[in-house]
């Protein structure tokens, strides 16, 4: 591959959202695969186009949820029958549906705060620094520009051909994106 050690990538700028959609689509179709696109606002059917598959965040709420669960049951259980067990009133020990309250609202809490900390975890954040920031014109992708940026690691780049085939897909204008 001729890629220089200091190219993080090659992104295109486009003046519509539509542009960007099939530009998008275009650069999927071409075999790329490690491409990300920046836009001002939601465009409907951009993630589609980019290849991006389902998120295992939901898989990681719900382990959270079951783990506060059963955490939870184990906690009362424990202080209740193990280790402080007191005999009021002939009553059993392990109670059950008094636990069930306090085992709601764990597994509650731990499911929110695993799908918090899962989607820091799988969107790589905090990322105060990303390669695309060297770019200025990048500044006008959050008031009215669009921008598909192909990066170097994808196994399709290729530097000459990348470039060719984002000219052809009409944009304003090609940068070189460097870490």
């Amino acid at each position: 591959m001729n890629v220089p050690a200091s190219l993080y990538g090659l992104m295109a700028e486009f003046e519509t959202g539509d542009e960007l959609l099939e530009a998008a689509r275009r650069a999927h179709a071409a075999g790329f695969r490690r491409m990300d696109a920046y836009s001002p606002f939601p465009l409907h059917g951009l993630s589609e186009a980019l290849g991006f598959r389902r998120t295992r965040l939901p898989l990681v709420t719900l382990i959270g949820g079951i783990v506060g669960g059963l955490g939870a049951y184990y906690m009362m259980y424990y202080a209740s029958v193990d280790s402080y067990a007191i005999n009021v009133g002939g009553r059993p020990l392990h109670s059950w549906p008094a636990f069930i309250p306090i085992t709601f609202e764990l597994t509650v809490l731990i499911a929110s705060f695993a799908a918090l900390f899962g989607m820091f975890a799988l969107n790589g954040l905090p990322m105060p620094y990303h390669p695309v920031f060297n770019v200025p014109e990048f500044a006008r992708a959050s008031r009215d520009r669009f921008f598909l940026c192909i990066e170097a690691r994808d196994p399709q780049f290729r530097i000459d051909q990348t470039r060719q085939f984002l000219a052809e897909l009409s944009p304003e204008n090609i940068f070189e994106v460097t870490p």
